[in-house]
């Protein structure tokens, strides 16, 4: 059972989830040769004061 994990910075629409979850299906689905129905995604929005980079945080 193929599972995904996407971590983004900020907020997503649920339509935007929505999106995501169906594109990315598709990809795995035929690059694996599995079916849709076997693959899992999980979408975790952080926080952006709780990511850095170049030493600052996402947030400043």
């Amino acid at each position: 059972m193929p599972y995904v994990s996407i971590r983004v910075a900020g907020k997503l629409s649920r339509e935007q989830k929505k999106n995501i979850a169906q594109g990315v299906t598709k990809v795995i689905a035929k690059e694996t040769e599995k079916p849709e129905s076997s693959i899992l995604i999980f979408i975790d929005e952080e926080q952006r004061e709780n990511i850095a980079k170049g030493g600052k945080l996402l947030d400043e």
